[in-house]
């Protein structure tokens, strides 16, 4: 079953149970869904891996919002903001811990031969393709300036 069957029914028991954060969390990505799939090019279907950058997005984008709530003092838009991210995060993989991540980075550092810092675009290149889904953007990123710093 496809991530837009999922919301659906998620969406479907959330009705029934009258969660707001729920609710609000899954029309969001339904609109996003809706966006992909009739934008140019997109064919009408969504491959997995678009599905899943279209999740990360969406996670980033309420978690920048979230920073500048609760830099404004504005708690209640920053609680709807993490009960958002909290209802998309279900739909995605499971997040490499710090450790794997750091793992698989040298790994990859290894394989592409990469020695100073001026090698992280290769690394990068390969790392975010092998790692998507599986880890942020901003954290390999991190995780690949700290190794090659070394």
């Amino acid at each position: 079953m496809g991530l837009e069957q999922n919301v659906m029914a998620e969406m479907k028991d959330a009705m029934k149970a009258k969660n707001e954060a729920a609710l609000r969390g899954l029309r969001a990505i339904k609109a996003a869904i809706i966006i992909a799939k009739t934008s140019e090019g997109a064919g009408g279907e969504l491959k997995e891996e678009d599905e899943t950058k279209l999740l990360q997005k969406l996670v980033k984008q309420r978690r920048d919002s979230l920073e500048i709530f609760k830099n404004q003092n504005r708690e209640d838009l920053a609680q709807k903001e993490q009960e958002e991210i909290s209802v998309i995060k279900k739909f995605l993989p499971k997040q490499m811990t710090g450790e794997e991540l750091r793992t698989e980075v040298s790994k990859i550092i290894s394989e592409v031969g990469a020695s100073s810092p001026a090698d992280m675009g290769k690394v990068m290149a390969v790392a975010s393709k092998q790692l998507a889904g599986k880890a942020e953007g901003k954290a390999i990123s991190t995780t690949v300036k700290e190794l090659l710093s070394k």
